[in-house]
């Protein structure tokens, strides 16, 4: 994936190293050169000095091109007027934007745009937003407190029963799709093959998911 971060921070260059680690290709934006500075030395990816959301700044990183793009700069403000320009002027299918203050939340929501708060959530999970992880994100309530996904039925599961997927606190299964239609099961209920499952997982539960679904 072509992957644009823009803010150069701790956020953005650990983001930058750990993209780039698992063989995507990243361009980061800052306006500051010295910012650049926080890129470990093993960062094999494109640099660009300018503003996030100036429009010959995103052309030159490719972003028409794009699959994702991260705007992790230190103002929430700037952070969406990138997010939005990404989203809605270049079309760019994945879009994520920091967002410090919690509390416009709700107010960048309601503007299709996709939050998280790197305290609560962290470098890796900025990582599975924008790399079109199996499990599909559908809403994030709260700060990345507790997130609704959903996946189809892994192979290993079919057969075993919603009790076996079921962890108290962590993960809890809500519904399944079946032959187009959705209902809500039992502890009983048995996965079957393309079954479309959706979960309720705990921020910070999501590796426990993947590894019991055999994804990690």
């Amino acid at each position: 994936m072509k992957i644009i971060i823009v803010g150069c921070g701790r956020v953005g260059s650990g983001l930058a190293l750990s993209l780039t680690r698992i063989g995507h290709t990243v361009t980061v934006i800052d306006l500051d050169a010295t910012a650049f500075e926080l890129l470990d030395p093993s960062f094999k990816g494109r640099t660009l000095v300018g503003f996030g959301f100036d429009r010959d700044v995103l052309l030159e990183a490719d972003i028409e091109h794009s699959d994702a793009l991260a705007a992790v700069t230190f103002s929430d403000e700037v952070n969406a007027v990138i997010a939005r320009v990404a989203s809605q002027v270049f079309h760019v299918p994945k879009v994520v934007a920091r967002l410090k203050d919690v509390r416009k939340d709700q107010i960048y929501n309601r503007l299709g745009l996709q939050t998280i708060d790197p305290t609560a959530w962290g470098i890796n999970r900025i990582v599975d937003l924008l790399c079109f992880s199996p499990l599909g994100t559908v809403l994030s309530i709260g700060s990345g407190d507790v997130d609704i996904v959903e996946i189809e039925v892994p192979i290993l599961l079919v057969g075993r029963r919603v009790k076996e997927l079921t962890i108290p606190g962590e993960i809890q299964v809500i519904g399944i799709s079946r032959n187009n239609k959705t209902f809500l099961p039992t502890l009983g209920t048995e996965f079957l093959e393309r079954d479309f499952i959706h979960l309720a997982v705990a921020g910070t539960s999501m590796d426990q998911l993947k590894y019991v679904l055999g994804l990690k």
